[in-house]
């Protein structure tokens, strides 16, 4: 990635960013990401077929955490997303990279826009890293009980209230966005990548299938505030269990594991291909 700091900190930064164990690490976290999609879409066979499980994150490292070898496994993981966090600290402090091969654009609004979703995808990297942490460390808890509980202080109050309702409409404008990206293939100009039909192809389907279940996720947090139920904020378990109870479930749910695989594969993809 090419950036725009000079000297002091954003030097350092723009430095770090040419390192190639750097930018090994931080694919490493697109590849662990892969490997959680294709392991909750194992999990919404599972409810599919009766056998219950969580469909989110949780449920994914819960399912490494039982496997021999889990608990390095997940501090591998978690170093993988540490890295990626960072990657994207770095991206929000010096620049993200441009669409095209020529390097970033470092003014305007678009380049704004970018530095926040870079920042924002930190957050949600370094949110990870922690919670595969507490997987390894035996600590580790359904985020679906976890979010419900959070949900269910909120609602104790107004405030409380309106703040659910706006993240329930940002989760909801995410899922909208994926969909979009998916549908207008624009997730290619993040790639090194052009003209590759089989993995234009795997990022529409993944795309779509993950911004259908994260739209669903955010609409189910706006009927828990309406109707003051705070079991229906649960977050993507709760979408896809949610999918699961509409006629022909059993059939959407397996549809939706193929969606949510698919994804989990064009991961991999990023891992070899993302601008970086």
């Amino acid at each position: 990635m090419r950036g725009s700091g000079v000297g002091g900190l954003f030097g350092a930064v723009d430095d770090a960013t040419g390192n190639s164990w750097f930018e090994f690490a931080a694919r490493a976290g697109h590849a662990v990401s892969g490997i959680l999609h294709i392991l909750i879409a194992y999990v919404i066979v599972r409810i599919a077929v009766g056998d219950g499980g969580n469909a989110d994150q949780s449920g994914a490292l819960s399912t490494v955490a039982g496997t021999t070898g889990g608990t390095v496994a997940l501090w591998v993981g978690a170093g993988a997303f540490v890295a990626m966090a960072l990657w994207r600290l770095a991206e929000a402090a010096i620049g993200v990279h441009a669409t095209e091969p020529n390097g970033p654009d470092d003014e305007g609004a678009s380049s704004l826009l970018d530095r926040g979703k870079a920042l924002s995808l930190a957050v949600l990297y370094f949110a990870f890293a922690w919670t595969a942490v507490r997987f390894a460390i035996g600590d580790g808890t359904s985020s679906g009980r976890e979010n419900a509980g959070l949900s269910a202080r909120l609602m104790g109050s107004g405030l409380g209230k309106t703040v659910l309702m706006v993240v329930g409409i940002v989760i909801l404008c995410v899922g909208a966005y994926h969909v979009y990206k998916g549908v207008s293939k624009n997730f290619m100009d993040d790639l090194t990548i052009a003209d590759n039909a089989a993995v234009q192809t795997t990022g529409l389907i993944g795309y779509v299938a993950k911004g259908l279940v994260l739209a669903g996720a955010g609409i189910l947090v706006g009927v828990a505030v309406v109707n003051a139920d705070p079991s229906k904020a649960t977050g993507i378990d709760g979408a896809v269990k949610t999918l699961g109870t509409a006629p022909a479930g059993q059939i959407l749910l397996f549809i939706a594991a193929i969606g949510v695989a698919t994804y989990g594969i064009y991961a991999f993809v990023m891992a070899r291909y993302a601008r970086m």
